[in-house]
């Protein structure tokens, strides 16, 4: 277990138990964000109501968000900043179409978005569709 894992968890003000641990290190593990789906298959022992009632603690503490790819599931992240999540945190992800996997694209922030006077935004979900580069090597292109 590594002791970034836990310290993520105690800077939230989240008590560090097992189960939060092993589903803290496993988002932090994985190459993109996971689903709920995801866990369930890397946390054998762990049964899904206690990842689902994990996920939900940790976005109520502001420790992962939600991405809303459009396919039907979503998927967590670590949120990046130290306190909490913010729209500054938040960057343009990559949907595959083909293999439904989400892909950050950390280094492309989401563009700015004009607000009428009195509105104020909470989260941004942009999402960019198409083919992966691993797919297309693997199919040869487009469908």
């Amino acid at each position: 277990m590594c002791e970034g894992v836990f310290k993520k968890l105690v800077s939230r003000d989240i008590k560090p138990t097992p189960n939060r641990l092993l589903v803290l290190e496993a988002i932090m593990s994985a190459s993109s964000p996971v689903s709920l789906a995801d866990l369930e298959a890397i946390l054998e022992t762990v049964d899904r109501s206690s990842i689902f009632r994990t996920l939900n603690l940790f976005m109520s503490h502001h420790l992962v968000h939600v991405i809303d790819d459009g396919s039907g599931s979503l998927k967590y992240e670590v949120c990046t900043g130290e306190e909490e999540c913010s729209v500054d945190d938040m960057h343009v992800h990559f949907s595959c179409e083909r293999c439904h996997k989400t892909i950050c694209l950390s280094s492309t922030p989401i563009p700015p978005v004009e607000l009428p006077d009195g509105f104020v935004m909470n989260s941004a979900n942009y999402i960019v569709k198409g083919i992966c580069g691993d797919c297309m090597k693997k199919k040869g292109g487009v469908s």
